[in-house]
């Protein structure tokens, strides 16, 4: 794999507040990796080590070959970043804000193809305040990522805004992997790291309890998948000889089915035999959600 970040045993403390305890953890080039845990859980202060923002207490840091306390500079070149706390003067153009940041970079950037790329061409001269939830986190990406870096960090991207635009925002975001851009996203939202994240470090109390895609964390930790469906007078207890089964229940009408998931085909396939075809068969995959409980005996929302 190639690594263009690498941490172990990363401990962050604020006086007498232990924020990270002991974080370990590899970037690929070219992946989408997630940080995800509940608010508090120190994913913040990590990111915030990785780029030099903050020095760390101990363990060893590497982004891009350097390390990032003894060469912030060298590393904040190579990389960009929406800061959970990302805000802009209320009064400031959207093209004006291109242009400063695309200075600040030292980048002689055509601000009119940015803006096109991004779709804020119509929002030029709009002021900050003035733009909607999902056209600030545009331009807050389109920022992140003036001059192609290597690297970006995006920090809770999408808190706060409606359905429709989280998942405009998940489109750029995979829009700027594949453009060669390796992402870094800390989220606290199930949803968002499942659809995204090619791995997960799912993130508790300072610690990494959990690292892998979220398919295989799911498949380990995640439990069984269930199926329920409306029995409709039949009995549904001979499903429990099916392989893979593990328990069969019925509550009124409604029959639930649990177990590993290539068991599912067969309990079709069982019904089918059996002349039964439910219209509302339905299968319920294990979420991250359930990896958490599993490792911490708690809920993300806890």
């Amino acid at each position: 794999m190639d690594a263009v970040i690498s941490v172990e045993h990363c401990r962050k403390s604020y006086r007498d507040v232990l924020a990270v305890e002991d974080v370990s953890f590899t970037v690929a080039r070219g992946e989408i990796f997630g940080l995800l845990g509940p608010n508090g859980a120190g994913k913040t202060s990590t990111v915030e080590c990785l780029q030099g923002l903050r020095r760390r207490d101990a363990g060893t840091v590497e982004v891009l070959g350097t390390d990032p306390d003894r060469r912030p500079d060298r590393v904040r070149r190579r990389i960009g970043s929406q800061l959970q706390s990302s805000a802009l003067p209320d009064r400031l153009r959207v093209g004006e804000a291109v242009r400063l940041f695309a200075a600040g970079r030292g980048s002689a950037l055509d601000v009119a193809e940015i803006l096109d790329a991004w779709d804020l061409t119509a929002v030029r001269g709009r002021a900050f305040a003035a733009l909607s939830g999902g056209q600030q986190q545009r331009l807050f990406l389109a920022l992140a990522l003036l001059g192609r870096p290597e690297i970006v960090f995006l920090d809770e991207l999408t808190t706060g805004l409606d359905p429709q635009a989280r998942r405009s925002t998940w489109d750029l975001v995979r829009a700027a992997r594949d453009n060669g851009t390796t992402v870094v996203l800390v989220t606290h939202l199930m949803e968002e790291a499942e659809a995204l994240c090619d791995r997960v470090a799912i993130v508790d109390r300072g610690r990494v309890v959990a690292l892998d895609s979220p398919g295989m964390l799911t498949a380990r930790l995640g439990g069984d998948i269930t199926m329920t469906f409306t029995a409709d007078g039949h009995d549904p207890a001979h499903l429990a000889a099916v392989p893979g089964v593990s328990s069969v229940r019925r509550t009124g009408e409604v029959a639930t089915v649990a177990g590993a998931g290539d068991c599912v085909v067969r309990v079709a396939s069982a019904l089918a035999e059996r002349g039964v075809t439910p219209s509302d068969f339905r299968t319920h995959h294990p979420t991250l959600e359930d990896v958490f409980l599993a490792t911490t005996g708690r809920t993300l929302r806890d």
